[in-house]
């Protein structure tokens, strides 16, 4: 018996439209093959989500071949069959004595396939910082006539402007972070451990909302007195006392498209400096939305709420969001002063509005928008805007 292609998150006809995408940049940067690895553009070309990055694997795109052939481990190639819209042909394995062997690995493999199919003396493009140093080496050591050309996110910046289609899934990944935001607010309480309330957080992301479940588990941040000076570390094997003030940072995820939210609790009421730091950080939130619109840039985005937050005397030193999408940061535009990549519609983006004030202190806030065309920013998430109080 033989594994069957499995339900696909988006239709045939939306894969090849990107790939359509990834060959017009192909031919303008005048390559003729482009070898992908990063695994998050791996499911943006194909449907693949299975967690296999660890070992070589990837896409060989060509001008020509309307479907990429996608190389990966032999054990793997079973789900890349169930979960990718490939032509059970364009999937091909390599033997398993080339994991954890020091001599020969599945790189070797893609590089026979670029000789073997003629592709030697050509141009190559590959995602040199996806690439450990001596894969790269391999690469232009065993394909020496080749013109090799790092094209480091050329395929990650197409995926900026997304498709109606994911917008469509981003919704959905976006209303289970909101039920799991409303679930933390049930289940905080004095004298419940960290790791219990975590593990019904959890649950949420996982059973999803309105049918759809959560299809990954990722980035469940929570930092409590003391600790919410902290920005990125796991919960511990604490309990909740009255006056903690708990951080948290989650995002639900549906065929790998994530919806970041935080948001900020506090059991009992909350110091005056939170209470003044959380009015600051709405009225910024709400200054950045506006600024977020067609034609406006990251800067200026990021500039509107630093001058609010400043004018009720406090400071963010990092950045107010990024690229937000597939395996949760998207490795390309900032919203931070200085960058000036223009915003488009159906870009998306975290406008994470976390500030770390001291060793002891911070506080989070953040929502998952999408750029419009009316010029008004779409906030995906939708849990109440508001400092949590519990008890």
């Amino acid at each position: 018996m033989t594994i069957s292609r499995g339900p696909q998150a988006f239709p045939r006809i939306e894969y090849l439209r990107r790939l359509a995408a990834v060959k017009s940049e192909m031919a303008r940067r005048d390559i003729d093959v482009l070898f992908v690895s990063d695994a998050s553009n791996i499911t943006y070309l194909t449907g693949y989500t299975a967690a296999s990055a660890y070992v070589p694997q990837g896409l060989i795109v060509t001008i020509q071949e309307e479907e990429p052939s996608f190389i990966l481990r032999r054990m793997d190639a079973p789900a890349a069959i169930h979960q990718t819209f490939l032509d059970r042909n364009k999937i091909i394995s390599y033997p398993e004595g080339l994991v954890g062997n020091p001599d020969k690995d599945g790189y070797d493999v893609v590089i026979d396939f670029l000789n073997e199919a003629g592709f030697a003396k050509r141009s190559i493009g590959l995602e040199m910082k996806n690439l450990p140093a001596q894969s790269a080496a391999k690469f232009k050591s065993r394909l020496p006539s080749t013109k090799i050309v790092d094209c480091t996110n050329a395929v990650t910046w197409l995926r900026l402007v997304k498709s109606d289609l994911e917008i469509a899934v981003m919704r959905e990944a976006a209303a289970i972070s909101d039920a799991a935001i409303m679930r933390a607010a049930e289940v905080i309480r004095p004298g419940v451990r960290e790791a219990d309330a975590i593990a019904e957080i959890a649950a949420t992301l996982a059973r999803g909302v309105n049918g759809k479940v959560g299809t990954r588990i990722v980035n469940i941040n929570l930092c409590s007195s003391p600790r919410t000076g902290t920005a990125h570390i796991n919960w511990t094997e604490d309990v909740f006392r009255e006056g903690s003030q708990i951080n948290i940072e989650l995002g639900g995820v549906r065929h790998s498209y994530c919806a970041g939210i935080m948001r900020t609790f506090s059991i009992g009421a909350p110091s005056d400096r939170l209470r003044r730091l959380h009015d600051a950080e709405v009225a910024g939130l709400e200054a950045a939305l506006d600024a977020a619109r067609p034609g406006s840039t990251c800067s200026d985005v990021a500039n509107a709420f630093y001058r609010t937050l400043q004018k009720h005397g406090f400071q963010k030193e990092s950045r107010c969001g990024y690229a937000h999408g597939i395996g949760w940061m998207e490795p390309t535009a900032s919203l931070r002063d200085g960058d000036m990549t223009e915003l488009k519609p159906n870009m998306t983006f975290h406008l994470m509005l976390g500030n770390w004030v001291d060793e002891d202190f911070g506080y989070v806030l953040s929502e998952t928008i999408r750029i419009t065309e009316k010029g008004v920013a779409d906030v995906l998430t939708s849990a109440p805007r508001k400092l949590f109080e519990i008890g």
